[in-house]
């Protein structure tokens, strides 16, 4: 089977896409871009292929073995991966532990991290268990870092206790501390300093590493193992590949295999929505406004590379000086009752003017409403400079994901252009890659 790949290697995230011969997503792979690329792209691709392998599979035993058998294999599929991350983030972090000032600190410290990531892998096997496919983020970084810090929270101060003393506990400098004199900042900086390392490491989670564990996990069901069987059979080859993306000069494929991103979002767009004449695509370090025409080809554009101010890398610097996951900004945010104005959305000055906003007592909701706002406006200075907003209208990205940014997005285009058709896919972080491997296939 011929496949087509594509990879958008952005600064704060990477994403893969596999098509068929015929243009079809098989699979979507994203990660953290981390400090090492290289890394990021094979990680990307690797879960390209997974989805890729799940495709197939699906295709092979849906109507014999069910959604619910394969859903639920996937899931259990998820968690052997992400128990053998969580396994090498224990390791690590125990080993930081281990090389504490003191012995007595040590054993304090280990102690208090075996609670907690028992803590944590049991509420991974109640989540398969129960089924839930609840709202979490896509990046093991995240997901596991919030349970980490929410689990820390409550050893350092449990359910019940006196939290006056503790009140500041998330806040960088908190002063809660376990029984046996663990405190929270000591917790998380371990956490910090291993997830790190622990991204910037090689580890299997390819189809073939996990499929057999999950299998096993649901009961090794005939049919599924099967088509598992005729999937893993099935090869696979690569007969294009295009890459783009911020750090698309360190991927390994040869000039004419690599495209800009203006190109590959322009692309992607119009694939994925064939009306599109204007695209917004907000990324981790830059934001772009593009035109095109009725055949995906860019005619005009406007970029802000030059500094991350409203953008995901800029949202990301926020959720960290509030100590909450990126995903959790937007739904935070729509509470907001009165969005405050925000006078700079500079990531330098950002985390200055958020504390002198709450210590004024502002509303943390409303704070993170003027914040989004202050981000779409920008934006549509740029598309203002690109030509304007045409039917239909694009946006794309991590930040499209974002719910507040949408809606910020929906009152302002309203507001300066009037009614206008707004296409947003829950797919739309991986528009970049979508284009690039539709690159590739034109070219093959």
């Amino acid at each position: 089977m011929k496949v087509f790949v594509g990879i958008d290697l952005g600064s704060t995230t990477t994403k893969a896409v596999v098509l068929d011969e015929d243009g079809v997503v098989l699979g979507r792979g994203i990660t953290n871009s981390r400090s090492n690329y290289d890394l990021a792209a094979e990680v990307a691709r690797t879960e390209a292929f997974v989805s890729a392998r799940f495709d197939l599979l699906r295709r092979e035993v849906e109507a014999t073995a069910g959604r619910e058998a394969l859903d639920r294999l996937l899931s259990a599929f998820r968690l052997e991966q992400r128990r053998a991350q969580l396994g090498l983030l224990r390791e690590r972090v125990e080993t930081e532990a281990r090389l504490s000032e003191s012995a007595d600190e040590g054993r304090a410290l280990l102690d208090a991290l075996g609670v907690l990531f028992d803590r944590i892998e049991a509420e991974e096997e109640e989540r398969f268990e129960s089924g839930d496919a609840g709202e979490r983020s896509d990046f093991f970084r995240d997901a596991v870092g919030s349970a980490y810090a929410r689990i820390a929270e409550e050893l350092v101060c449990p359910p019940g206790a006196d939290r006056t003393v503790n009140a500041g506990v998330k806040a960088r400098g908190g002063a809660g501390r376990t029984p046996n004199g663990v405190t929270f900042d000591r917790l998380m900086g371990l956490y910090d300093k291993s997830i790190v390392a622990v991204e910037n490491q090689r580890i299997e989670l390819g189809f073939r590493d996990h499929i057999g564990p999950a299998l096993f996990r649901i009961g090794d069901p005939r049919e599924v193992r099967e088509g598992v069987s005729r999937a893993l059979a099935l090869e696979i080859v690569v007969a294009g590949q295009v890459g783009t993306g911020y750090g698309r000069a360190r991927l390994p494929f040869p000039k004419e295999q690599i495209r800009s991103e203006i190109l590959c979002h322009g692309l992607g767009a119009h694939v994925m929505f064939p009306a599109t004449r204007t695209v917004l695509d907000i990324g981790g370090q830059d934001t772009k406004a593009i035109q095109v025409d009725e055949q995906g080809i860019v005619t005009s554009f406007q970029m802000n590379d030059r500094c991350a101010a409203g953008c995901g890398r800029y949202l990301g610097y926020i959720a960290d000086e509030m100590n909450v996951g990126l995903h959790e900004l937007g739904p935070i945010a729509l509470a907001g009752k009165r969005p405050v104005r925000i006078t700079s959305t500079c990531t330098v000055f950002a985390g200055a003017e958020l504390r002198e906003r709450i210590a004024l007592g502002e509303r943390r909701e409303d704070i993170l409403a003027g914040l989004h706002r202050a981000v779409i406006l920008r934006a549509m200075s740029l598309l203002a400079r690109s030509g304007g907003i045409e039917e239909e209208f694009s946006f794309t990205g991590g930040v499209a994901r974002n719910p507040a940014a949408v809606a910020a997005l929906e009152r302002l285009v309203y507001e300066n252009y009037g009614t206008r058709r707004i296409n947003i896919s829950p797919e739309s972080i991986y528009t970049g890659a979508l284009g690039a491997a539709h690159f590739a296939r034109r070219a093959a």
